[in-house]
């Protein structure tokens, strides 16, 4: 068993969350992929049919206006949630009142709804911009995929607030993540990207 592998393994066996709607999962700090590399990814939903969920930590300079006709009030945080569909737009947001059709994901924080009314509220200025998030695309997971990535010790799991979704220091989200679990998770937060700079 190599070092990363048996390092790996034990925060496998100390991180005793499982998957679920609402939780967040943070990339191992080795993990390559070219999307998920300290990644922290909000799962929206997770059961028997599979998981879906978005990036939180992978800001990009596009303005809504850019991207949706008769829009012109920019501001808007906007994310790659993933590699899947990444030419749809997606959001969470705080104000299930202004958008209906939402659905909870955690307390205090939802996903989706009547985008026709979105549109509306933000032509009027009545939505501001810490109030919801835009995401381009999803990360999803195959009915028992992400199972098989937890047992390769790909992701931890941990609970998130919904104002930590909404406001997060994106570019510490990771290691600031890492350090909320506590213990030897801290330790992890500290690991360079590249261990062979070093």
């Amino acid at each position: 068993m190599d070092t990363k592998i048996a390092l790996m393994f034990n925060f496998r066996k100390i991180n005793k969350l499982a998957p679920k709607k609402g939780r967040i999962l943070i990339s191992e700090p080795f993990l390559e992929d070219e999307y998920f590399k300290r990644a922290v990814i909000l799962l929206c939903e997770c059961n028997e049919e599979g998981a879906f969920g978005f990036i939180l930590n992978n800001m990009i300079k596009i303005e809504l206006s850019e991207l949706v006709d008769g829009i012109e009030i920019n501001g808007f945080n906007m994310s790659l949630g993933g590699p899947v569909q990444t030419s749809n737009l997606y959001y969470v947001h705080t104000i299930p009142e202004e958008i209906p059709g939402s659905a909870e994901v955690l307390p205090g924080l939802f996903v989706g709804g009547d985008f026709e009314i979105l549109k509306t509220r933000i032509a009027l200025n009545e939505i501001d911009s810490d109030q919801i998030r835009f995401f381009l695309g999803y990360s999803g997971w195959s009915p028992n995929q992400l199972d098989q990535e937890m047992l390769d010790g790909s992701w931890f799991v941990s609970e998130v607030q919904a104002q930590q979704v909404m406001q997060g220091k994106q570019k510490q989200f990771w290691n600031e993540s890492l350090v909320k679990m506590g213990g030897k998770f801290g330790l992890i937060s500290n690991f360079p990207e590249n261990p062979q700079l070093n």
